[in-house]
């Protein structure tokens, strides 16, 4: 929480030298997939090729990791949501969670993919109000209804439907569960968000 000292994390680091046959195809997957091959926006892998922020953790159980990614990445790059509301969504779910990796990594992205810092600001401060367009703030309310409930009542999900079709919907609804639940990770294993603003070491668009 704010004014919080940062807490220690629970989870040592892996490196690159120290993985097994199967945590090592894992990273591989990781840095030489779709993250590993944008612009870099924010840091992939440590000075020492450890994996940063969520990723570290899928190492535990490369089988389960796999899928993991997987479905991240079918998120972030086989989606059909626009940049900007996939983004904004991503970081209503850093909000509700305040989880400071996942607002580090996808501020970097929501900038490259258009948002303003004005509206960066506002998501961070949960005024939607402050977002272009009427289908952005439609996103940004519905992520925060299910991050927040879980749920969505009938006149939610019959906007949410309008604007977005059923297809979108469950779209929605799979990233912010996705985006909760790698909130979670990083909030029991204490991974705190990088350091400084310095230009990335590993490539990833986000």
């Amino acid at each position: 929480m704010p004014g919080e000292e940062t807490p220690s994390p629970r989870l040592r680091r892996l490196r690159p030298g120290e993985l097994d046959a199967d945590q090592r195809a894992l990273y591989e997957e990781i840095v030489s997939g779709p993250r590993g091959r944008g612009p870099r926006l924010f840091a992939l892998t440590d000075d020492a090729g450890g994996l940063e922020g969520p990723f570290n953790a899928m190492l535990l159980r490369p089988a389960l990791g796999h899928a993991l990614q997987a479905l991240g990445a079918a998120i972030r790059y086989r989606g059909a949501l626009p940049d900007r509301c996939r983004e904004i969504a991503i970081l209503v779910v850093a909000a509700v969670w305040d989880s400071a990796f996942e607002r580090h990594a996808h501020e970097a992205v929501g900038r490259a993919a258009g948002l303003a810092d004005e509206e960066l600001r506002a998501l961070r401060a949960g005024d939607h109000a402050a977002l272009a367009g009427e289908r952005e703030r439609l996103v940004a309310d519905t992520a925060r209804a299910l991050a927040d409930r879980g749920d969505l009542t009938d006149e939610e999900y019959a906007r949410a439907r309008d604007a977005l079709g059923d297809d979108g919907v469950f779209e929605l609804t799979t990233l912010v569960g996705y985006y909760a639940t790698l909130a979670l990770q990083l909030r029991v294993f204490r991974v705190a968000a990088p350091r400084g603003d310095g230009p990335a070491r590993g490539r990833d668009r986000g």
